[in-house]
């Protein structure tokens, strides 16, 4: 498997390891995991979206709606795309858009955390902060999140299905995927 990451030079290196996938599938917590078996930092690209903005993601959609919400999540994930090896969690609309797309296959290496509709819905019930699920059936828009997302999801170059396990099967998964890293 071809490594999509570069060093700023152009030649391949070990630069970020950018999660990519839906609400729920693990990318924070399998990040953060991640982060620690390979020696490097963890970025929430969400927690620093909150930062930037000083408020919430909800509040972000609430004052200001989605697309002022992709503009900055567009920003701040460019911003964390600075070639340093590190391992980011992005949230789970950050992959449909172009430009952040691009951005993320060009200058890491994208890992799509796939997870069933049954193992997403009982995650986002333990949080009540998702914004697209406001007041609405978990299971119908995860549903149709899948439909629409996973096609695009699927251009990440490691694709590692998530499952109703500890979050440790992930992360092995995921260090079986990345070659040379120790």
């Amino acid at each position: 498997m071809q490594r999509n990451s570069k060093i700023p030079d152009g030649t391949p290196g070990r630069g970020p390891i950018v999660l990519v996938g839906m609400m729920g599938a693990g990318k924070s917590t399998v990040g953060r995991r991640l982060a620690a078996r390979l020696g490097l930092s963890f970025v929430d690209a969400d927690e620093e979206i909150e930062k930037a903005a000083g408020m919430t993601v909800s509040e972000i959609f609430e004052r200001y709606g989605e697309a002022h919400f992709r503009d900055g999540e567009r920003r701040v994930i460019a911003r964390l795309m600075d070639g340093a090896p590190k391992v980011i969690a992005t949230g789970g609309g950050a992959f449909m858009q172009d430009e952040t797309r691009r951005l993320i296959l060009e200058s890491a290496t994208a890992i799509w955390l796939d997870a069933d509709i049954d193992v997403l819905v009982d995650r986002v019930a333990r949080r009540d902060s998702r914004p697209l699920l406001k007041g609405r059936d978990a299971r119908a828009v995860l549903t149709e999140l899948a439909a629409v997302r996973n096609p695009v999801y699927a251009l990440a170059p490691i694709h590692i299905k998530s499952i109703a396990a500890p979050h440790e099967v992930a992360v092995e998964k995921i260090m079986e995927q990345l070659p040379q890293w120790p």
